[in-house]
């Protein structure tokens, strides 16, 4: 039997402060993760935060605080293992399956799911309880979604099952 966790990753509140780390429509992939620990919470299933470390404050959102007795990582770096204890929670949880959300798609998101492959997990991303940023290369500026779409894309089938909330609810009845 399978056991899961739910991973949110970096949904802190630097992503909804207009600037230079503003996301595309944080609220809405806010929302998508929230009900989805309400799910978790509801279920009495593993809850892990991981909130990345930032030179300015960046608290968790508050749609999606943690509460007592939820894992909290901290972390330096985009994927939520390196430097973390994340890999040795998992272990002694016995932890088969994670569930996946977060912010940002092309970054944290992305290297963290990757990286779950390498210990051996099951992972199920949650795309619309994701978002990510506008991203500029060679000139160009490449949206927001595009990049979202493109990191689901190369995630989707190798590295995760990716779908959104009302597919994964769908799936688990």
């Amino acid at each position: 039997m399978k056991k899961e966790a739910l991973l949110l990753i970096d949904i802190q509140d630097v992503y909804f402060t207009p600037g230079p780390l503003l996301l595309n429509r944080p609220k809405e992939a806010a929302d998508k993760a929230a009900a989805l620990l309400e799910q978790f919470r509801k279920e009495e299933k593993l809850v892990i935060h991981v909130k990345h470390h930032f030179n300015v404050l960046s608290g968790i959102h508050k749609r999606v605080k943690p509460i007592a007795g939820e894992k909290m990582i901290q972390k330096e770096y985009p994927s939520s293992f390196l430097g973390t204890d994340l890999q040795e929670f998992l272990k002694e949880n016995e932890v088969t399956h994670i569930i996946a959300a977060g912010m940002m798609s092309h970054m944290c998101v992305d290297t963290t799911v990757r990286e779950c492959q390498n210990y051996g997990y099951e992972v199920t991303l949650i795309e619309d309880a994701c978002t990510t940023q506008n991203l500029k290369f060679r000139g160009k500026t490449l949206p927001a979604e595009t990049v979202h779409d493109v990191f689901m894309a190369s995630l989707d089938g190798m590295f995760a099952k990716v779908m959104t909330l009302e597919e994964y609810n769908e799936n688990k009845k």
